[in-house]
């Protein structure tokens, strides 16, 4: 997979995107943090065969911690967002979220599409997503699909 090494920068927020090989550690953390240890996701149900063929975000912080992560599958859908507790409501999903999007607009999407967890629906329809089809069950999480068309 092609390592994009893209950097996207904020006053506070620095978004690396890249291959898991590259960020799998740092990735990792986070996503043990918050879906595992936080949402009592089954660690089997957390990693998956998907992560090696996927483009990967990390944010940083301004000390340089890892902070937010999220992929972008080869079909284009967006997945495993995840931002540090203490992290949340400061833009960091939205840079993650911003960075994904650009990389899916380079690669030809026409859209991208995502199952969001129902308590984040909101973040996702201001990021311009909009939600079709039923609630269904990920990993005993409710969940919802949303789509975004790209120019």
């Amino acid at each position: 997979m092609k390592n994009d090494n893209f950097q996207a920068q904020s006053a506070t927020i620095r978004v690396q995107l890249g291959s898991w090989s590259d960020l799998r550690d740092q990735a990792c953390a986070i996503r043990f943090e918050v879906f595992v240890e936080e949402q009592q996701v089954p660690i089997a149900e957390e990693l998956d065969a998907m992560d090696a063929a996927c483009l990967h975000a990390l944010a940083f912080s301004q000390q340089g911690e890892a902070i937010a992560t999220g992929r972008l599958l080869p079909d284009g859908h967006i997945g495993r967002m995840a931002v540090r507790l203490s992290e949340r409501k400061k833009g960091v999903g939205a840079a993650v979220l911003k960075a994904l999007i650009e990389a899916a607009e380079t690669r030809g999407f026409k859209e991208v599409l995502l199952g969001a967890q129902l308590h984040a629906r909101g973040f996702y329809l201001k990021q311009g997503f909009v939600e079709f089809g039923d609630v269904f069950l990920d990993a005993n999480i409710e969940h919802v699909m949303m789509r975004k068309e790209l120019t």
